[in-house]
Parts: C-alpha cells; sequence; structure tokens
C-alpha cells in the first residue's frame, strides 16, 4: 500500500502541520499490527488520507486527528487480513511479528515541538507486549492503546471508536484482564527501565561465543529454560537440550560458515545483528537478527528474525 505520487501529500504547509507527529504514528500503527512494513503501510494511508480530507479538517487538534484516522486504518487493515491468535504462548503463534530499531524508537519522545508526545517505554513496546496485544480483538486493541498507553479520556475514545462511553469503558475492561493473562507476571518492572549494564555484558559474551563459535561460552550465558522463537517460522525451542541442533548447525564443523556480530538495540532489548561469510566469500553478509530477553542474569529467551529490517536498523547488508 504505497500513496500514488499524484495524490501524495505535497502542500508545505500541510507537511509542516503533520509531518512531526510521523514517527509516533509508525509507533502506534506497529502496536496496533506487530509489524514494522505493516506499520509503514499504515502510516501511508494514514498521511494519504489525512490529505484527501484536509478541507473538512479546521486545523485544532492535528495530534489527535492524525491519530484517529491512524487507528482506523489499523482497524480496516485488521478487518481485512484478520490476524488474531487465540493465544500468544510464543512468538511462533505470531508469525507476522517485526523488530523495532531502539534508534527510532528514541525519536518519539516529549519536546519543545511535540509536548504532548509520549515517551516509548519498554513496557509498551517490549514484545511480549506485541504479542500479547495481538490476543485482543481489534476494537479492544484500540481502547487499550488510546486509554492506557496514550492517555485518552474515555469520551475521546469512544468518539475515536464511534460508540459509547460505557460500551468503549467495557472494551478496555475486557482488554486490560486479557493482557494480564498474557504478560508476564512482572511486567511492571519492564516500565521505563532501559537496557542495563547487564543486559550490555551478556549481549557481549553473546556476540562472543559466536563468533568464535563457542558453544559451551553460549549455553554458560543462557537460562536452562531458554527459549528460541524465529517468526514467521512455526518453530518454538524450549529448554537447551531442544537447541542441540541449532548449536550443531551454528558451531559444528559442518557450519555454514563463520560469523560477525553488530550490537544493536530492538524493542528497548539488547540484540545482535549477525553476518554468515560462506566458505569461497571473501565478506561477511547480513542473515539474521537475534533479539535477546534477560531475566536474573541469563538469557532467557532468544527470538530470531531476518535481515530484511537491517536497513531500518542503520545495519550494513555486509561486512
Amino acid at each position: 500500500m504505497t500513496a500514488d505520487l499524484d495524490t501524495a501529500p505535497t502542500d508545505p504547509d500541510f507537511a509542516a502541520l503533520t509531518e512531526r507527529h510521523r514517527r509516533e504514528l509508525h509507533v502506534h500503527c506497529y502496536r496496533m499490527l506487530a509489524s514494522f512494513d505493516d506499520a509503514e503501510d499504515a502510516v501511508q494511508d494514514t498521511y494519504l488520507r489525512a490529505w484527501r480530507g484536509r478541507d473538512g479538517f479546521d486545523g485544532a487538534q492535528v495530534r489527535a486527528w492524525l491519530y484517529r484516522i491512524a487507528t482506523n486504518v489499523c482497524l480496516d487493515l485488521l478487518r481485512r487480513n484478520g490476524r488474531q491468535p487465540r493465544a500468544a504462548r510464543s512468538y511462533a503463534e505470531v508469525p507476522w511479528l517485526q523488530p523495532y530499531p531502539d534508534r527510532l524508537l528514541d525519536r518519539v519522545a516529549p519536546g519543545d515541538e511535540q509536548p504532548d508526545a509520549v515517551a516509548v517505554t519498554r513496557e509498551t513496546i517490549e514484545l511480549a507486549f506485541l504479542a500479547a496485544m495481538q490476543v485482543l480483538p481489534a476494537r479492544q486493541r484500540a481502547a487499550f492503546l488510546v486509554r492506557d498507553v496514550l492517555g485518552w479520556s474515555a469520551a475521546e475514545t469512544a468518539e475515536l471508536l464511534e460508540t459509547s462511553v460505557s460500551a468503549a469503558n467495557s472494551a478496555l475492561q475486557r482488554a486490560r484482564a486479557t493482557l494480564q493473562a498474557h504478560l508476564p507476571a512482572r511486567r511492571a518492572d519492564w516500565a521505563g527501565n532501559p537496557v542495563d549494564e547487564r543486559e550490555r555484558e551478556l549481549l557481549a559474551r553473546f556476540i562472543d561465543a559466536h563468533e568464535r563459535c563457542d558453544a559451551a561460552a553460549a549455553l554458560a550465558a543462557a537460562a536452562p529454560d531458554l527459549r528460541i522463537t524465529m517468526p514467521p517460522q512455526p518453530m518454538c525451542f524450549d529448554g537447551v537440550a531442544a537447541i542441540a541442533p541449532l548449536l550443531e548447525r551454528a558451531f559444528g564443523p559442518e557450519r555454514e560458515g563463520d560469523w560477525r556480530l553488530l550490537p544493536t538495540y530492538a524493542n528497548r532489548l539488547p540484540a545482535a545483528a549477525s553476518y554468515l561469510r560462506r566458505p569461497g566469500d571473501p565478506v561477511f553478509r547480513a542473515f539474521k537478527l537475534d533479539v535477546l530477553r534477560v531475566r536474573d542474569g541469563r538469557i532467557a529467551e532468544i527470538t530470531t528474525f531476518g535481515h530484511a529490517l537491517f536497513p531500518a536498523f542503520d545495519l550494513p547488508a555486509v561486512l
């Protein structure tokens, strides 16, 4: 979904009024859809709809106006694609899940030009939160995000959803109950908690183990109940015994090649961008992105994505 060049917003006054909200709208759509690429399409459609409807807009509360459009774009998209897992026991059940670069999340923060912007904390962007959100019906998802993340009033939420205040409140309560059942009990510990020094140290150990092809060192950094998932693939590996074939494939004598890794950050979590140099190839080529969740000083979960979003992370294609 891409705006037609003949109808794309080009008016400088319109751009000056709306463009400063683009990144936070992208994050909002990402929370609704759990896909970086789908969020990109949704924001494009949002600005196209805003442009086409600009004559009916009085210029007041432009941020709220854009959020209403963006939310409805996402609701329309969710109605069309029907994406809603019955549960999110693992990320394997949310195959459209994609990571979000921290470098772009950092651009969404309150400032002189956007004093009402909401800073993006781990609590509302971590992969577990995104996956749990996907279990919610679309309108409950929207009600929760605009009330509990953006801080809108019940009346504003009802207006956005084109329903009564009591119906909007009911949707919110149902959403809260479902999320409570699907999110980790210690979710509150994430709030406002950036990647800390222990997580950076574990990331460095993870990178070193991979570059030395040292399976023992990799296991030493991992929790016994380590889980690995690879969206969009349906596999889920639980426990160190289950990942033995993965270690052999990555580090064993029959491995595909040698590794170089770069540290990065996604969804307010430490991550490593992996590059593989196959036999006979003079360069290391982009291969995958591992996002790490740390618990009690050990790597508790690795979510492995492909390299398609490396440009969004400002990562090179080769080393």
